[in-house]
């Protein structure tokens, strides 16, 4: 059964939020830990789950999912939210073999248990931040829950008019995303490479906003520059923080942060394209990030935070 689709409206007052994070996969998840603890207006955070990845910083996607489990906790210390790493969660450490088979982890069993303690009226959000595996192997838990009374806001795929939808969250694990896209859940999708692959920073600005503010800052600052820097070095980069941009969306009263659609949600098909099909159940698509304003919410938000 499906959710409401008022939810895919951005939400009003405090709502309860399950974070999906490769926070080791890069330098950006950490932004977007740090930012949504550092939102207690908007975001009451009840759950932090680790989600696989492979790529040059992992040996495989249990490797990858440990590694976030392990930075999730780091990032918690700097923030001196010894507090938080109870609500921690170990991810799969594999993808799905297919779409209709779960892979059973702590996350996945979490989130399914979780969901049945909300409604249509009250849901419980999820932000997903790499693959998407935890979500899907609890949408398979738990369909009826899961379809009804949460919100999924994924940062995942690449926009439609994209010549291909070879994202690196998407085609990790495409059944996933196939079992997401598909089940009717009230879904938010930020598309990359199109669409927020314009939230990008520079040195000089993190040095100006973060560097010496507090442990957080520091370590989002020297982070986000020595991994710019491992490639880039000598010339004028910038680099996209994307996963800022998934909870923002939490934080978007007024469109202040993004313009949104509804659109019939697309299908990820496995050679890389979307099928488009108008009689799908609607999904809101991200077209346009307001750049300026987010990276000054962020910044302001994290040189404000703690200095332990």
């Amino acid at each position: 059964m499906q959710g409401k689709t008022e939810n895919l409206n951005v939400p009003a007052g405090v709502v309860d939020v399950i974070l999906d994070t490769d926070t080791y996969n890069e330098i950006d998840d950490q932004f977007a830990l740090a930012y949504m603890l550092l939102s207690p207006e908007r975001i009451r955070p009840v759950g932090i789950c680790a989600a696989p990845f492979l790529n040059a910083k992992s040996q495989s996607p249990a490797d990858g999912m440990e590694k976030s489990y392990r930075e999730i906790m780091k990032v918690l210390e700097l923030m001196g939210r010894e507090d938080a790493k109870a609500m921690v969660y170990r991810g799969s450490g594999q993808y799905l073999p297919d779409e209709k088979t779960p892979v059973v982890s702590p996350a996945a069993e979490y989130m399914a248990a979780k969901a049945g303690e909300y409604t249509p009226e009250r849901p419980l959000y999820i932000v997903a931040l790499g693959a998407i595996t935890n979500v899907a192997s609890a949408i398979l838990l738990a369909p009826e829950a899961m379809t009804r009374n949460t919100v999924i806001v994924w940062l995942g795929g690449n926009a439609l008019e994209w010549p291909d939808n070879r994202e690196f969250n998407l085609r990790q694990d495409i059944a996933g995303a196939r079992v997401l896209f598909g089940s009717g859940a009230p879904l938010v999708q930020l598309p990359c490479c199109g669409v927020v692959s314009e939230f990008r920073t520079t040195e000089g600005e993190l040095k100006l906003w973060l560097e010496g503010k507090n442990p957080i800052s520091d370590y989002l600052c020297r982070n986000t520059i020595k991994e710019a820097e491992s490639y880039a070095k000598g010339t004028a980069w910038s680099r996209c923080i994307w996963d800022v941009t998934a909870v923002a969306w939490l934080l978007n009263d007024g469109n202040r942060f993004m313009n949104s659609y509804l659109i019939p949600a697309p299908i990820p098909e496995y050679d890389g394209q979307y099928a488009l099909r108008r009689d799908r159940h609607p999904i809101r698509y991200v077209y346009q990030i307001k750049r300026d304003a987010l990276f000054t919410d962020l910044f302001r938000r994290l040189a404000a935070a703690p200095r332990g």
